[in-house]
Formats: structure tokens, C-alpha cells, sequence
């Protein structure tokens, strides 16, 4: 995936990859960014994890997350499940 950064350091991501990466058409993305279900955030590495960066997308129940290295490459990436909370059965 290629990643560039706008001129005020924020990360820019192509939206057909992403849709890619979460199983939709381009379209079906869009229309979730849209309406604002699409979420994502940027955390920046520190100590020895210094000059890097975790970004995480998420739609839903999943969650993609990439790392990048200290020159913006894609150094990993996963697509991760979130489970809802069990709740205890009650017995009566």
C-alpha cells in the first residue's frame, strides 16, 4: 500500500486499497466514509519505537492496522476481528 503525507504531515491512504483491505467495492467504502463510520488514528512510536508510526482504520467490527518505519514504508499490516463482550448467562 502507498502512503503519502500532505504538507502538514498528515497521512494520506488511497481509498480503493483500503476498501481492498476491508473486502468492499470503492464505492461501498466511500459511502461508509460518508457517513462517518469510518474511523481512524495515528500514534507515534516512542523511545526505541522513535520515528515510527501505527496507523489504525477501523469499520465496524474490524480493525486494519499498518506500521510504519522511520521513511513512511509500510513495514507491516493486519486486519484484525474485534469480538463483541460474553455476557454471563444468567441462571434462573
Amino acid at each position: 500500500m502507498y502512503i503519502e503525507r500532505n504538507q502538514t504531515g498528515d497521512f494520506i491512504l488511497e481509498s480503493n486499497e483500503l476498501a481492498g483491505r476491508f473486502g468492499l467495492s470503492s464505492e461501498e467504502f466511500r459511502q461508509h466514509m460518508r457517513r462517518g463510520s469510518v474511523m481512524s488514528i495515528v500514534e507515534r512510536g516512542e523511545a526505541e519505537d522513535a520515528g515510527t508510526c501505527r496507523l489504525s482504520v477501523r469499520l465496524g467490527n474490524r480493525v486494519w492496522r499498518a506500521i510504519l518505519d522511520g521513511q513512511g514504508r509500510v513495514a507491516s499490516e493486519e486486519m484484525t476481528i474485534l469480538r463483541g463482550r460474553v455476557r454471563p448467562r444468567s441462571s434462573v
